[in-house]
């Protein structure tokens, strides 16, 4: 049957009757000419005629797309995988109170108290520092508080008790002649601290006597006993923390380098207002402490502390019985 179809097409051929065509595709496709025909492998050159056949190595094209599709799946999984090692930033985190000491500001402490509060006479000043909490902020962002029990108050040129005495200025007592606010800092004994607060007044000012320890009493309580000069033995009680000028000092790591600088911008030391059952305590008014050689101004009652307060540098019992406690305004 095959040997007489070759000879009627040979016949054919003689003839003229058929002509031999050859199919080609166009450059650059893989789809069949005809359906259900073979496609051109991708690697053939175009142009190339069309068999039945495939090439040697060639897959069948269902199968080809199969392989391609798992390729595709296993890249995407790898790629998810490599993004969920890859560590995403954290936020920073909210928990507990954390403050920068080189990004801060007077802003950051809405209960501070502003330059206004300072700008007042010295007697009533000093007054109304009682019951404000002063805070000192150490290098590692450790807060120290204690609230302002005893005060005492230098009137300036007048009074003959008070460094500016006569109106004397000197390098060492120029805080006292700066704005209201403005820290005045001077040593004892050569080697104790004091801590004033400049008033309304030139050369006017507030000594700052004793304070309630708040917060930070342990941390308080190692440098009262670094910088003693001799140091204690015994464990310091609180009440004996920041009982006078010195000691009050001593536990907030105050010395001369915060002379001259200003309570209300200051971002190492500042004061806040103290809570409001604290703010109008009952005063009493007595002589200063440690006053010598001033006629008429040693006996001034121009100290003022909190009665019955534990933490008060000296209890003035006559004083307590003469005055009748006053309100603070």
């Amino acid at each position: 049957m095959r040997a007489r179809g070759r000879a009627v097409l040979s016949a054919g051929l003689r003839r003229g009757a058929l002509k031999p065509v050859s199919v080609t595709l166009p450059p650059d496709t893989d789809q069949p000419l005809f359906p259900g025909r073979a496609r051109r492998p991708g690697n053939a050159r175009a142009g190339s005629r069309v068999t039945g056949r495939r090439e040697a190595g060639q897959m069948p094209a269902p199968l080809s797309r199969k392989i391609g599709q798992k390729k595709q799946r296993l890249a995407e999984s790898q790629q998810q995988q490599q993004q969920q090692q890859i560590p995403k930033e954290r936020p920073p985190s909210t928990l507990g109170l954390q403050r920068s000491i080189y990004f801060s500001s007077p802003e950051d402490h809405p209960s501070r108290l502003g330059p206004e509060f300072f700008d007042q006479p010295a007697v009533t000043l000093a007054r109304a520092f009682l019951g404000q909490v002063l805070v000192r902020r150490l290098a590692d962002g450790t807060e120290l508080r204690g609230r302002i029990v005893e005060t005492e108050a230098y009137l300036g040129p007048e009074d003959e008790a008070a460094h500016s005495r006569g109106g004397r200025q000197t390098p060492r007592n120029r805080g006292m002649f700066m704005k209201p606010g403005t820290l005045y800092v001077y040593l004892i004994y050569g080697m104790y601290f004091c801590l004033n607060v400049s008033s309304q007044g030139a050369g006017a000012c507030v000594l700052l006597r004793a304070l309630e320890p708040l917060e930070g009493l342990e941390t308080m309580r190692q440098f009262r006993n670094t910088r003693r000069k001799s140091p204690v033995s015994r464990t310091l009680k609180d009440h004996e923390l920041c009982s006078g000028p010195s000691k009050l000092c001593q536990a907030l790591a105050i010395d001369k380098s915060f002379d001259q600088r200003d309570l209300a911008q200051d971002e190492a030391v500042w004061l806040e207002h103290g809570p409001l059952e604290s703010r109008s305590p009952a005063v009493v008014a007595a002589a200063r402490i440690g006053i010598g050689h001033a006629g008429e101004w040693t006996q001034k009652p121009l100290r003022f502390y909190v009665q019955g307060s534990p933490w008060v540098s000296v209890v003035d019992r006559v004083a307590e019985q003469m005055y009748q406690p006053q309100q603070t305004a």
